[in-house]
Order: structure tokens, then C-alpha cells, then sequence
């Protein structure tokens, strides 16, 4: 029997328009080359991600709803004057972590959470940290291990 095509969303913060490009190009490219579908839900913001995701695989179980294996958190959240940065940062990886563990998702985190705009530019670049990738291949590693250890389930 062969199995299905591994289908990842890839839900991007678009706060920093420019960042989540780079960011969701790296994803797109990474989720290409292993020969997955992927769809992509742009959000406001790092604090919307997890919401996305959870009202995503709730609606997987709808009987019209679409199924994901997998999913790609994209965001970028700089450093400012106030305490808003570790509230960002701190809630929405809490929230991809309380979705990983309690519903059992296959998850890959990247929100960028960085100091200034270089430091941004220097992971989301392709050529450079390629974050954007690197979390859509680690969605992709935590699906192939999901389904080892739970037997294909979605």
C-alpha cells in the first residue's frame, strides 16, 4: 500500500514583509525538495501562529477539512524598547510547544526571535541560516518520526 504525500501549512507572521519572504521561500524550497504539498496561511503576526495551526488541525477533522501531517511556524520577532518582545517570543513558542506536546503535532519553529534586523537577515537568508528551511525540514523529520511511532496517523 503505498502511503500518502506528506502535506505540510506553512503559517507565516507577516510583520517583517521582506523576512518572511526570505523565510517562506527557504520553507517552500525545503518542503519541495523532499517532494511534499504544502499550502501557506499568512497571519498578522508570531502571536496568531499557534492559534492558526490549532484551528488548522481542528478543521483536518471536519469531514471536508484538509488533513496536514505537518506543520511550518515563520515569524520574525526583533528586539524593541519595551517588554513586547518577550511576550512574543516567550507565548508563541509556549503555544507551538503546548501544540506539539497536547495534540501531538509535527511542528517546526521558525520564528526568528533576534536582537536587531541583521542578526534577522543573517538566519533568514538562504545562503546564510536558512531558518525558513531548517524548519520546514525538521516539520519533515517530526512527520516521518510521528509516523514510525504512531503508525502512519495523521
Amino acid at each position: 500500500m503505498q502511503e500518502d504525500p506528506v502535506r505540510i501549512l506553512i503559517v507565516e507572521g507577516r510583520f517583517y514583509s521582506d523576512l518572511s519572504d526570505e523565510l517562506l521561500n527557504g520553507a517552500v524550497q525545503a518542503i519541495q525538495a523532499f517532494g511534499a504539498e504544502h499550502d501557506v496561511i499568512s497571519v498578522p503576526g508570531a502571536l496568531e501562529i499557534p492559534a492558526v495551526i490549532a484551528l488548522a488541525d481542528e478543521g483536518g477533522h471536519r469531514p471536508a477539512g484538509v488533513r496536514y501531517d505537518g506543520y511550518v511556524a515563520l515569524g520574525v520577532v526583533i528586539r524593541g524598547e519595551t517588554h513586547h518582545f518577550e511576550i512574543v517570543s516567550n507565548e508563541s513558542a509556549r503555544g507551538l510547544m503546548d501544540l506539539a506536546i497536547g495534540k501531538r503535532l509535527a511542528i517546526g519553529n521558525g520564528i526568528l526571535t533576534v536582537e536587531d534586523e541583521d542578526q534577522a537577515w543573517a538566519r533568514a537568508r538562504i545562503s546564510e541560516g536558512d531558518k525558513g528551511g531548517g524548519a520546514a525540514r525538521a516539520a519533515l523529520e517530526m512527520v516521518s518520526i510521528k509516523r514510525q511511532l504512531l503508525g502512519g496517523a495523521r
